[in-house]
């Protein structure tokens, strides 16, 4: 006796057959590129961070590409182009709120994209948090240090870089209709009324 299929599971050349599901991602790759990305655009900032105060004084302008690139490191006590610097503490909460909201939203990823644009803004919102808990002037209301300089804008640092990218890619996934758990509705599964 052999195993021939049925009738039913062979089609005919030229047929149309249906996609069958992508595969999603297991839950611990998911969870490894997350956290991978987190601590790395972390410890980059960070380590950046180190560099700058180490090797730089507070006001410094060093060429790197002229004129589109400079390291220019100042302190900075406010938000995006130093506003709310009276708020300080505003800013750590809010840091901080993002980042538990974060991590409570893990337990929803299903997507490979979802994972690298969350891990990239937790990297990034705790990159400038750890400023503001521990730099000067005091617990809670320090100073991040901002040390990119490009012509005709804000300077910033590798942790706004890594929450400006996540919001890109969150954007992109938003508008292409992909949900936080990685599922893509498709045509078969809309509901026509009749």
């Amino acid at each position: 006796m052999t195993d021939a299929p049925s009738p039913d599971a062979v089609q005919p050349a030229g047929s149309a057959q249906a996609e069958p599901p992508r595969p999603r991602p297991k839950r611990a790759l998911l969870l490894a590129a997350f956290f991978g990305l987190a601590v790395f655009a972390y410890v980059f900032d960070q380590l950046t961070k180190l560099w700058v105060t180490g090797n730089m004084t507070e006001g410094e302008r060093i060429p790197v590409l002229p004129p589109l690139l400079h390291w220019y490191y100042i302190r900075n006590s406010g938000a995006a182009f130093s506003i709310g610097e009276n708020v300080t503490w505003v800013f750590t909460i809010i840091m901080t709120a993002v980042s538990i909201a974060i991590l409570l939203q893990l337990r929803k990823l299903g997507s490979l994209w979802w994972a690298l644009a969350l891990g990239l803004l937790l990297g990034g919102a705790l990159g400038n948090l750890t400023d503001r808990l521990f730099r000067e002037p005091s617990f809670a209301m320090g100073h991040v240090v901002d040390f990119i300089q490009v012509p005709n804008f804000a300077i910033f640092n590798i942790a706004d870089s890594a929450v400006v990218s996540s919001v890109v890619i969150i954007c992109l996934l938003t508008l292409r209709g992909i949900p936080l758990d990685g599922t893509h509705p498709t045509k078969d599964t809309v509901k026509h009324d009749s």
